[in-house]
């Protein structure tokens, strides 16, 4: 579905990506770990748009869309959620989901003032769909919630459900471990391989909690200096020597 080939982003001198090249299957959770400053999230960030590749291209489902913008992207179904979570924090769960569809009537002048009983049925079609996604999420007690008062983990699964507002060919998941207690970790996991198993949802995820991606990802890539070290299964990857080497003996490989 994905191809990311001879990928190079410069900043100045530094090669923050250089020569990176994978690919990431339809239907797949695959998992990209490597240690701080492997270049992970500026990878992540020049297949989500907000970066151009210096060099090489992006392939989705056979067009390059190595330049296009975030928004351009997201109509083409390849959406981002982030390391800190971006809610609308003065809406309530139930907005911050109905805000996402594009193209609502009801943001249309002409619609609104000469068409409401049309901007009416969408905005209850959309209403519907949003309930729906909360409670897939198990979010129902929090639909009228504010999502500034949410916790970490509740905004991770706020995020979550934003993307399951459209259809989605791809979700690049930035960290979403990061900040969330072990409990709604939990409920964040099963409902990523929920959508994965049950909506065929394709998953690229950037993630330090090893115990996460073990459960979830396969296959697991490895970043290390800009490129990519290692790919392969989870144990694979935690026997590796260049990746035991690269993570300097810390964080994969058990006794």
């Amino acid at each position: 579905m994905l191809e990311i080939n001879n990928v190079n982003k410069f900043f100045g001198g530094l090669k923050a990506v250089h020569n990176a090249s994978m690919r990431v299957e339809e239907g797949s959770i695959t998992g990209l770990i490597g240690p701080n400053g492997a270049g992970k999230t500026t990878l992540f960030n020049t297949i989500a748009g907000l970066y151009n590749p210096d060099e090489g291209n992006i392939i989705l489902n056979n067009e390059d869309i190595s330049f296009l913008k975030p928004h351009e992207l997201f109509t083409k179904g390849v959406l981002r959620t982030f390391q800190i979570a971006h809610e609308f924090t003065t809406l309530t769960v139930l907005e911050n989901l109905m805000m996402v569809p594009p193209n609502q009537f009801g943001e249309k002048l002409t619609y609104a003032l000469l068409n409401s009983s049309k901007v009416k049925e969408q905005e209850e079609q959309i209403r519907e769909k949003a309930i729906e996604v909360i409670n897939f999420l198990n979010l129902s007690h929090l639909t009228q919630e504010l999502a500034g008062n949410l916790s970490g983990g509740q905004k991770k699964l706020l995020e979550l459900g934003r993307t399951m507002m459209v259809d989605p060919k791809i979700v690049l998941l930035d960290e979403v471990g990061a900040g969330v207690n072990r409990t709604l970790l939990n409920e964040i996991t099963d409902a990523i391989l929920r959508l994965n198993r049950e909506k065929k949802y394709t998953f690229f995820v950037i993630e330090h909690d090893m115990d996460l991606i073990e459960k979830i990802c396969d296959p697991v890539i490895v970043m290390a200096e800009g490129t990519v070290l290692f790919k392969g299964n989870f144990e694979e990857v935690r026997n590796n020597e260049s990746v035991i080497e690269a993570y300097l003996g810390k964080g994969i490989k058990k006794n």
